[in-house]
């Protein structure tokens, strides 16, 4: 560790807990320390906290920067350890597991007192990074209806034996994180638990990341610097109010944002890319923001809250402006729900009916009498896209470009279809349908629909910054340029970031399994 000598560093290589437990590279750490001022590094007094410890690298590396930071002032190398390792250095873990892994990366030792440890100064095994059991604080005793008012826990889930891990994290169970330590932090880090399973999977999973987020906020201190997924972008799933918060917050400095989780965690699947980024509690003003999109790298500096989701790239954000500035009404009024015609993924069709029902895998009768929603679109022409869109989680394929939508079709009146679709308009005509068809196949409408797209979901809100159109003529790219007085710059961008699209019913795909 003194002499960083890393070849190979075990911490590259450890397999992640899950997709929402993920293992931080030390490569990718360094790069999140380096947004730091460095002079930190070379202060005697300056503490830093891991609040989410998994394999320690954060504090290791905090180490290695500040071994070197120190050693003018403290040219003994024992002595600077031992006032690092008692005095800087403090973590958290997320589990009893991860707390001995992150002594054993930190202290080079399970044990902080025991006889390896590099630090001669604890008088205990746990030293500076600690572990307590923490169970949840149920809102009622009924074991189906009971939540942790901490997290959100179900009961039914993780009211569990001694043996199982509570996955009731120590730093947000509580209304004062200042009194863990007893101390204040000029710095938290840390790559926080992203969701917790409620008993579902998929997008029934609670997001919890956020909560660490606000919890460190309340230690006050002079920086904070997480990995986050980028889903709080739009909001979602408890979100809403921790994206207002973030977007109206002008004391983030900078924000690095990885548009595919993998090119910053290798083998990890994080739906919608991860961020990371640097809070300074002193500064009040714009935000360098930095998205790498593969080998594509766009920066720009702006305040984050230009709309009420953040847009990442600037040249997006100056398309939306010009948009917005022609358009009155936006296709999100016109789209359908979840469930258009109040049926779920798994209806099939019925041995009689009137109806021809549009599921996952084809055709078949459904009677009428049994539609409850929706009656209105049954006599109607009608567009529909699957509510799985065709790039895995919202993400670009190898050349950072987006298809978007998964199949796009049209159904005849008396057609309806499942919660596998929603459907994106209706007309009284064919001629206004094929029209839709072909505006929603256009790169500029598709580029609109992925700026919201932080996951695999297509719905209603995803077509906020789409204008709406007179269906009763068609609609090209070229012609939606001009309309909206795109410069070449702009238009070069859209077409870099979205693929053709000349789909036939073989290339449909949909996971009905998530839909489920």
């Amino acid at each position: 560790m003194i002499t960083n000598n890393y070849n190979p560093d075990v911490l590259t290589c450890l397999a992640n807990l899950s997709n929402d437990e993920v293992f931080t590279p030390p490569k990718l750490v360094n790069e999140i320390l380096d947004l730091l001022p460095q002079e930190l590094f070379r202060k005697k007094e300056t503490t830093f906290l891991d609040p989410v410890c998994k394999s320690g690298v954060f504090l290791r590396e905090i180490a290695k920067r500040l071994i070197e930071g120190l050693k003018d002032e403290t040219p003994d190398l024992q002595e600077r350890l031992n006032h690092i390792y008692t005095k800087q250095l403090y973590g958290i873990a997320i589990t009893e597991l991860t707390a001995l892994l992150s002594r054993r990366s930190v202290y080079c030792s399970k044990k902080a007192d025991g006889k390896y440890s590099i630090c001669e100064r604890f008088k205990n095994e746990q030293g500076n990074i600690r572990f307590s059991r923490i169970e949840h604080s149920w809102t009622s005793t009924d074991s189906a209806s009971g939540k942790c008012i901490y997290c959100g826990a179900s009961r039914e889930v993780y009211d569990r034996e001694d043996a199982l891990e509570t996955h009731a994290y120590q730093f947000i169970h509580t209304q004062k994180p200042e009194e863990l330590f007893n101390m204040r932090f000029d710095v938290i880090v840390g790559n926080p638990p992203y969701h917790l399973n409620d008993g579902g999977f998929g997008r029934s999973a609670k997001p919890l990341y956020h909560k660490f987020i606000q919890q460190a906020k309340k230690l006050n201190p002079q920086y904070l610097t997480m990995i986050i997924p980028d889903r709080w972008f739009a909001g979602g799933k408890g979100l809403n109010e921790f994206r207002d918060e973030m977007l109206n917050d002008k004391r983030f400095r900078k924000m690095v944002d990885y548009t595919s989780a993998s090119d910053a965690f290798p083998g990890a699947d994080v739906p919608g890319g991860v961020c990371y980024f640097l809070w300074d509690k002193t500064y009040n003003g714009k935000t360098e923001i930095q998205i790498r999109n593969g080998n594509q790298v766009d920066i720009s500096k702006r305040f984050l809250n230009e709309f009420d989701t953040f847009i990442r790239y600037s040249v997006a954000t100056d398309v939306i402006k010009k948009v917005k500035s022609f358009t009155k009404s936006f296709m999100d009024e016109e789209v359908s729900s979840r469930k258009p015609f109040g049926l779920a993924t798994n209806e099939r069709p019925k041995s009689k009916g009137d109806l021809k029902l549009k599921y996952y895998g084809g055709y078949g009768c459904y009677p009428r009498n049994l539609i409850t929603v929706g009656n209105d679109l049954i006599s109607k022409w009608k567009v529909i896209t699957s509510k799985t869109s065709y790039d895995h989680a919202g993400q670009p394929d190898k050349e950072g470009k987006r298809r978007v939508f998964s199949t796009l079709e049209i159904l005849q009146p008396n057609e309806i279809c499942t919660e596998t679709y929603i459907v994106c308009g209706s007309f009284k005509t064919e001629a206004e349908c094929v029209n839709l068809l072909g505006y929603l196949k256009t790169k500029f409408t598709r580029f609109l629909v992925s700026q919201l797209s932080f996951s695999q979901d297509i719905t209603k809100e995803r077509f906020s910054f789409v204008p709406m159109q007179d269906f009763s003529e068609p609609w090209t790219d070229e012609k939606l340029y001009k309309k909206y007085g795109l410069t070449e710059e702009e238009i070069a961008f859209i077409e870099s970031m979205i693929r053709p699209m000349e789909l036939t019913t073989s290339e449909e795909t949909v996971n009905e399994s998530e839909d489920e």
